[in-house]
């Protein structure tokens, strides 16, 4: 495979982020744990048929150290995530999530051999302006900080973390993303059993919700961005990645999930100037990754 392939296939993943927030609101009232579980076994069984299909199965085994990465980012940020989106305004910790591609920029400067540079603190404060813009709802009339804020930008610097050290598993094949991820689901599973009530009776739409999110936004994204990062143009695809607030947003509202305001835009504006600000318009160092 070409980078330039590799490249295409991992722009496809940011195409499928574009509706993770709105398959997520579909979801409804199934709970976090339970919707990592369901959308995870999706993926995982999505991504093992195609490897199956191709005759790939030998490069379905991850490694130890690739397997507990899984876990720690896919599995932590998507159940973070969605509780995010399920306990505060979706667009909001949408918004607050997308913070993952300047965290990125700013955990690469912290590397062995990069360094912080003053745009990288402006940056950073530029996407904090962001955050502080949504939760306060830009004239004081907002509801403040709220759990679902938190969970957002935990599952940003989660992300945004694993995606830094994704790096060192570069020669792990992406088909074994199916074994990792029904590893999590299993995860996933046994956290719910412990700490929420199961929710079987979905309606149409939170099926609609959960089977999009398994098929696409988690299963096909995933492995979409695993090739892009290991063989295409990471800088290319840093840069893309900061469309991704914007397409989501944009979906929210049409799909009637959250109200057109200048809130929404001016947060959105102000997260992908802070990015661009701080990757100096080459967004990620070529030993980066992100989601």
């Amino acid at each position: 495979m070409t980078s330039r392939s590799a490249t295409l296939i991992g722009s496809g993943a940011i195409l499928l982020w574009s509706t993770l927030a709105l398959f997520t609101a579909m979801s409804g009232q199934v709970p976090p744990f339970q919707l990592v579980g369901m959308t995870f076994v999706i993926g995982g069984l999505l991504i093992l048929a195609i490897t199956a299909a191709r005759g790939q199965l030998r490069r379905a085994r991850p490694t130890w150290g690739s397997f507990a990465l899984g876990l720690y980012g896919p599995f932590g940020d998507t159940a973070l995530y969605y509780a995010a989106v399920k306990t505060a305004p979706p667009a909001e910790a949408n918004l607050i999530h997308y913070l993952w591609p300047l965290l990125i920029v700013l955990f690469a400067a912290l590397l062995p051999g990069g360094r912080l540079k003053p745009r990288h603190l402006v940056g950073a404060l530029i996407g904090l302006a962001a955050t502080a813009l949504l939760v306060s709802g830009g004239l004081g009339t907002g509801t403040g900080l709220s759990l679902g804020h938190l969970l957002a930008a935990a599952g940003a610097v989660v992300w945004a973390s694993y995606s830094v050290l994704s790096r060192r598993f570069s020669a792990v094949p992406s088909e074994s993303l199916g074994v990792t991820m029904l590893g999590c689901a299993l995860a996933a599973f046994a956290c719910h059993g412990a700490f929420e009530t199961t929710h079987w009776s979905l309606t149409g739409t939170e099926w609609t919700g959960a089977l999009g999110l398994g098929l696409g936004s988690i299963g096909l994204a995933f492995i979409c961005w695993d090739i892009g990062m290991k063989r295409g143009d990471i800088a290319l695809l840093g840069v893309a990645s900061y469309a991704a607030p914007v397409l989501s947003t944009i979906v929210l509202v049409v799909a009637g999930y959250a109200a057109a305001s200048w809130l929404l835009a001016m947060s959105c504006a102000l997260i992908m100037a802070g990015a661009l600000v701080a990757s100096g318009m080459s967004p990620i160092p070529k030993t980066g990754a992100s989601r």
